[in-house]
């Protein structure tokens, strides 16, 4: 067994140099979420199970968590953007994986310059970093709140969320890697869209393509996949698994309801937030992207009630300047058809979103009964 080191580090130089270190020492280690308070970092160490502690201090022993297995590399919580985040565990073969996979897609024949700007405590941040300590990519640091500025000063790519995306713009990159939140409609050519999870490793589709040696099914509609990147287990639990239609029970079930389209993936959103209405199906995920066009439109969530008729009945929370109910239900009737025209329309100053940018559905219900 092993020892699992929390880096208790802001994103920059020194937190890439305690990220090496571990890798050359073979030390599993997990990020702690700079943004939180000190009391919230210490509940992170409790369910990442972290024995030990580095920060601007040093490194000490912590009086509680568990060792973990030897080919453990990184430990780390979920987005837990449909509950209570978990801990897995991603193996050192994982992690390489992962690194030399995307490197060698995204490379373009030239050396790649990646420009970090994500925390490190998720996957999408910490897959830059690992980028140039287990591959052969490189780091460009900056001011990871000026994320224009890379490319005058050699950066080539860049992995962002959809808040980003819309704040600055990334047109001098070669490669604007794209993940968290449902994209919007109109992207750049540079830009590339990621579908991937902490527990895949970060991202393993591009664009609707799986990366090379990664595997997708759809079994019952729901998004399996294996591949050289997948966790390894949660810390108390073991990973799951599904059939696929080749007979093997090694398949990871996402929870996400996809289908295949000529090989090319397209996700629905998180089966537990299908809303079932008068026999119809609606994805809310596939309902927010139609209703944040409208114009006026600056955010948007879907979630459902109950209904004694319909069984549920489509809600919309939006963020706008003016009252767009019958715009909204007008785009929903066009696009997906009239069974997904919001019943409800309530206007709210935010949605509630985890630092990727996607959103706590959760959460949804409660600014309902705070309306």
């Amino acid at each position: 067994m092993a020892t699992l080191l929390a880096l208790d580090l802001p994103l920059g130089p020194d937190l890439e140099s305690a990220v090496r270190r571990c890798v050359e020492e073979g030390q599993a280690f997990c990020v702690l979420d700079q943004r939180l308070s000190a009391s919230r970092r210490r509940g992170e160490l409790e369910v990442l199970g972290a024995t030990h502690v580095l920060d601007a201090a040093g490194r000490r022993a912590l009086n509680e968590g568990a060792d973990v297995s030897p080919d453990v590399g990184v430990v780390m919580l979920t987005s837990g953007s449909s509950g209570t985040p978990k801990a897995a565990q991603l193996s050192w073969a994982a992690l390489r994986a992962s690194a030399e996979l995307t490197t060698r897609v995204l490379g373009h024949g030239r050396d790649s310059v990646w420009y970090p700007c994500l925390p490190a405590n998720h996957i999408g941040g910490l897959a830059v970093i690992l980028r140039a300590v287990l591959a052969d990519a490189r780091l460009l640091w900056g001011d990871p709140h000026d994320l224009a500025i890379g490319p005058g000063r050699g950066a080539t790519h860049i992995a962002v969320v959809r808040a980003q995306l819309r704040r600055f713009d990334l047109s001098a990159y070669d490669v604007v890697l794209l993940g968290g939140a449902r994209p919007p409609g109109d992207l750049a050519a540079n830009v590339v869209v990621t579908w991937g999870m902490t527990e895949t490793g970060s991202g393993v589709v591009y664009d609707g393509w799986p990366l090379p040696g990664v595997e997708m099914a759809i079994v019952d509609g729901e998004l399996c996949v294996r591949s050289p990147t997948l966790f390894t287990s949660y810390r108390h639990s073991p990973r799951p698994s599904r059939t696929g239609p080749d007979g093997r029970d090694d398949w990871f079930p996402t929870g996400d309801a996809a289908d295949l389209v000529e090989g090319r993936l397209r996700v629905h959103g998180r089966l537990g937030f299908v809303i079932n209405t008068g026999g119809e199906k609606v994805w809310p995920d596939d309902l927010e992207t139609v209703l944040s066009a409208v114009t006026g439109v600056r955010d948007v969530a879907v979630t459902s009630v109950d209904d004694d008729e319909w069984g549920q009945r489509v809600v919309a929370l939006v963020v706008s300047d003016g009252i767009l109910d019958a715009a909204l239900r007008a785009a929903a009737t066009e696009r997906i058809g009239p069974w997904a025209q919001p019943r409800e329309v309530h206007y709210v100053t935010s949605i509630p979103r985890t630092p990727g940018g996607k959103i706590r559905r959760g959460e949804l219900r409660t600014l309902l009964a705070d309306d």
